[in-house]
Parts: C-alpha cells; structure tokens; sequence
C-alpha cells in the first residue's frame, strides 16, 4: 500500500488559535508546527506497522507547516512555496493507493468547529458545489475521488470528524480536540492525541482491507460558487477565465470535470 498523507495545521491538538500559531508569523507558529508534524509521526508509524511501502506527505498549510528536520524517516515529503501546479502535484502523487488526512478543520461556518474556515479564513465566506456547502475535506476527498483514490482516515477536531464521516462511507477519523469556539478548544494531551492517531490508522488499514471504501465521486455537471468577504477579492475571481459574478461577494464557475472546477 502507497499511501498519499494532505496535512493541514489548524485541526491538530494544541493548535486552536489563528494569529499566534497558525500565521507564519505568529509567536508561537515554530511550536505548532512541532506539534503538526509528531501527529504526521504518529500515523506515519501506524502505516509502517501496517505494511505500507511508501507514505507521501503534503505540506499543504498555507505558508508551509511541516518541520522537515523532524518529520519521520520513513516518510517523504512535498513541500515548497508556491506550490507547483496542481498538475505536477497529481502526477507526483500517481503511485499512491488511498489517501490520509491529518490535521484537518472544519469548513467555513461549522459553528463547533475550532478555526473553521474554507481555504482561506481572511478571504473566504463559503463554497458550494451544486448547491451544497463543502469545506476541504470534499475538495479533497472529490479530487481524489476522480483519480481513483478514496480517503480512508481523517484526523482534526470533533466538527471536522463529523464532516468527514457524513461525505465517506466507513471513514475511520480520530478526534484530538472538541471546538468550543472559533479560537478556543478542549485539546487532548499531545501524548494521547498521537497514540489514538496511530492506533487509529492500523484500524483505518484494517478496515480497508477487509472493506475497501469506495473513491468518493458525485455525478456532474458541476456548478461551483465561491462566497468572498469583501468585493475586492471577488473582483479579482470574476476576472478568471469562465467565471461568472453572481453578486457584489459571489462567482460562480461552471463544469463537467470535478478536476477543473474543485479548486477553481
């Protein structure tokens, strides 16, 4: 099993507030950071004890999270800012048998949901595809979908594991901290957050295994749109190529392929 792990920062314990850990800038960023990157340590040896040949980490907060000089042995890291295209990023990923997401929130708008937010939290209202509100996890978990990848085990906050487990069937996710807030949260330990995130990927193997989880696709055309805070953010979206300005605040783009339009 080759295994494709998308990391993110805001939905790992200890991590539960914007401005001082999670911007590049923010006092207590290095420290986050650490954290994000034992968790990615903790699943990766879970995969190691289950028999995976080869884990491909994605450093895909913002501005980068993952401590490199930490980051455990057996696993290879993607990183770099600015990303390379999505393109070349799909195709470095071609090996990779199913997908793990560690670190993870909720979307924009989860009122539980500690840091929510939807690709950006200075930018971004909402998303909706075909109508339906979505958050990373189905970015993610659709984009993967179509190239034959399903989404097997999430880790975050209790908000973002709900999320998952109403988008993927048989999903296994490991909570390591409950939102009582946009900025505030009751955290596990770090040591027992990592001991659950590992113990929760060889269950999430085990599963799989015995069960194979289906990639998750939903049928097209594909209608998305894309809520901003302000109006000069939305001018700039309207100016893409397809897409359409909805309102003062909203773009709308169109599509057959889930791969064009998902990141749009």
């Amino acid at each position: 099993m080759n295994v494709l792990m998308m990391t993110d920062l805001e939905g790992v314990a200890g991590v539960v507030s914007f401005e001082p850990q999670t911007y590049s800038t923010g006092p207590e960023n290095r420290r986050a950071c650490s954290l994000l990157t034992a968790e990615i340590n903790a699943a990766v040896d879970g995969l190691v004890e289950s028999g995976a040949q080869d884990v491909l980490v994605v450093d895909s907060h913002g501005p980068g999270a993952v401590v490199f000089e930490e980051l455990h042995p057996a696993a290879r890291l993607l990183h770099g800012r600015p990303m390379a295209p999505r393109s070349r990023i799909v195709e470095a990923a071609a090996g990779c048998d199913v997908c793990m997401v560690i670190g993870q929130h909720a979307m924009a708008g989860a009122v539980d949901g500690d840091m929510n937010h939807t690709q950006s939290s200075r930018a971004i209202d909402s998303i909706r595809l075909n109508g339906r509100a979505i958050g990373e996890i189905a970015q993610f978990a659709l984009q993967q979908g179509a190239l034959g990848r399903p989404v097997v085990f999430l880790s975050g906050d209790e908000a973002a594991c709900r999320e998952a487990e109403a988008l993927i069937n048989g999903i296994t996710t490991v909570a390591v901290k409950r939102g009582l807030g946009r900025n505030c949260a009751i955290s596990l330990s770090a040591v027992e957050a990592r001991r659950r995130i590992r113990e929760g990927v060889l269950e999430a193997v085990r599963r799989h295994r015995q069960q194979p989880i289906a990639p998750l696709s939903w049928p097209g055309p594909y209608v998305l749109e894309k809520r901003f805070f302000h109006t000069d953010v939305a001018d700039r979206a309207a100016d893409a190529p397809g897409a359409e300005r909805v309102d003062s605040q909203t773009v709308r783009f169109r599509g057959d392929d889930i791969l064009e339009i998902i990141y749009r």
